[in-house]
């Protein structure tokens, strides 16, 4: 994958990124190369070495077309949810240290159909919040829409209405 500055990427656990710099450091003798990564909807910046970006999971947005797979998790029955909220948690942090777009849309899943039923801890409302922000921006970016409407389509999908704008 080429690194240049305005491109955007996909940071595993940060979500959609622009690249804002690409710079060199000199470590031992050795020089590498880095990309500087500004968080969307976010002030964090992120720098990670080239050498092993793609390595740790850094790529490009998926595609409208690329969606599909999304739709699929989304609308799917909610699997095997634990009923004490600590393991629950622990369980949720696990498949979200993945950092896998598809994993993070099965804890957005079940969470949003929890919430609905049950109710959440204060602790998986956040953490809903924040496994929710970096889908909808990629949403939105693929399908060149806003976030609000990015939201309305992953809560349709959830529902277990395939987005239209999925084609």
């Amino acid at each position: 994958m080429q690194f240049e500055v305005g491109k955007t990427v996909v940071h595993p656990q940060h979500g959609p990124s622009t690249i804002t710099q690409v710079f060199h450091r000199t470590m031992r003798d050795e020089q590498h190369t880095y990309i500087e990564l500004e968080v969307q909807r976010s002030d964090l910046k992120v720098s990670v070495p080239v050498k092993i970006a793609e390595e740790i999971g850094i790529r490009e947005p998926r595609t409208a077309e690329e969606l599909g797979e999304l739709w699929e998790v989304l609308a799917k029955p909610t699997e095997h949810e634990e009923e004490q909220w600590s393991r629950r948690m622990k369980d949720n942090q696990e498949r979200l240290r993945l950092g896998d777009l598809l994993s993070t849309a099965g804890v957005v899943r079940d969470l949003t159909r929890r919430s609905e039923s049950k109710g959440l801890s204060a602790g998986e409302k956040d953490m809903l919040r924040g496994a929710m922000q970096p889908i909808i921006v990629e949403v939105g970016l693929s399908l060149g829409i806003s976030d609000e409407e990015a939201e309305q389509v992953l809560e349709k999908a959830i529902g277990g209405e395939v987005p239209a704008l999925a084609g």
